[in-house]
């Protein structure tokens, strides 16, 4: 069967000699699956990548959204998307922390097979999600080869554990106070991990919330957003994502789950309350901070695909980090 990435030639040959006189090897890309996990995190695990897009429960749960396919490739983890209908792809990831000695010539290897690979694709070179420490390392492989732009919606907001779990400091006395206000109005309260029982109470409280937030579809389709999410409910045991339910009378009021970047670096997927009960979604935030294993003592909470309203709400919590992606396209030199 057929799928998004055939190349207009089916019979190009596996082994050829690229633009720059390189040995070039077709990249054996494959869609990904829900079986990949401990392949995907035996590379993100030991990488320094904070990036959200890294995160194996984002990768295969917005599969059918990107058409992503992935592929290990001459000792690095290769990942091939779709985006507004052209070929993209993540930076190159090492199964372990990029040493440019070891590593620059496997990587640049890797590179210049991608530039083939789109070219095959009938598309102009594209890769997204580039920190600036990864651009900086494209370009000292590859001086003067690439351009670089980054737009400011798709920013990753990253977050001190401790202070999401405190609450401490002056910044964040605001916080404090909607917590105070809830733990004062529902006595009863409780926090207790998501496991699949949770998850029609967590529907329900999604559909009240999509009703709520249309102003979302002006950067991120609610159905395909539905979609991603009942595909990690589908498949929670194979994920084996992290979750919270916040509980008043036994009710979900808020709900929450996500999964690990790397060693240290947590991604909070999906935050959902309902808004009649005040308080709840600072409060269910501390609460699923704190119920986190010790290692992750940063907490990514994704962007804010240029809405205001969200981008105001990320940065009331202070973030530490504001990690820019860059778009980076390739300019051939005559």
């Amino acid at each position: 069967m057929s799928s998004l990435y055939d190349p207009p030639n089916a019979h190009r040959p596996a082994l050829n000699v690229g633009l720059f006189g390189k040995l070039l090897h077709m990249i054996p890309f494959r869609n990904i699956d829900y079986t990949d996990r401990d392949l995907v995190l035996s590379y993100t695990m030991q990488s320094a990548t904070r990036n959200c897009d890294f995160n194996f429960m984002n990768l295969v749960s917005w599969s059918f959204h990107y058409g992503t396919q992935i592929a290990e490739h001459r000792g690095l983890l290769v990942v091939r998307f779709r985006f507004d209908g052209r070929t993209a792809y993540l930076p190159p990831l090492c199964p372990e922390p990029y040493r440019h000695g070891e590593h620059c010539e496997n990587y640049a290897a890797v590179l210049h097979d991608l530039f083939a690979d789109t070219e095959s694709q009938g598309h102009p070179f594209r890769m997204m999600g580039v920190t600036a420490e990864m651009l900086e390392r494209l370009h000292t492989l590859l001086p003067g080869r690439f351009e670089a732009t980054a737009d400011p919606a798709f920013a990753d907001y990253i977050y001190d554990r401790e202070s999401l779990a405190t609450l401490a400091g002056k910044k964040l006395q605001p916080k404090r106070n909607h917590v105070n206000r809830f733990e004062r109005t529902y006595p009863n309260y409780e926090f207790r991990p998501l496991t699949p029982e949770w998850i029609d109470e967590c529907w329900r409280l999604e559909s009240t919330w999509a009703a709520a937030h249309g102003e979302m579809n002006a950067r991120l389709d609610a159905d395909a957003e539905q979609h991603s999410m009942r595909r990690v409910f589908k498949h929670w045991d194979i994920l084996q994502p992290l979750g919270g339910v916040l509980l008043v009378d036994g009710r979900v009021v808020a709900f929450t789950f996500g999964g690990p970047i790397n060693h240290d670096t947590f991604d909070v997927c999906v935050e959902k309350a309902d808004l009649n009960y005040e308080g709840a979604y600072a409060m269910v935030n501390r609460e699923f901070v704190r119920s986190l294993p010790p290692q992750y003592t940063l907490i990514n909470r994704e962007e804010d695909l240029g809405l205001e309203g969200l981008r105001r709400a990320k940065q009331s919590y202070n973030p530490r980090i504001l990690l820019d992606k860059y778009t980076v396209t390739h300019v051939l030199h005559s």
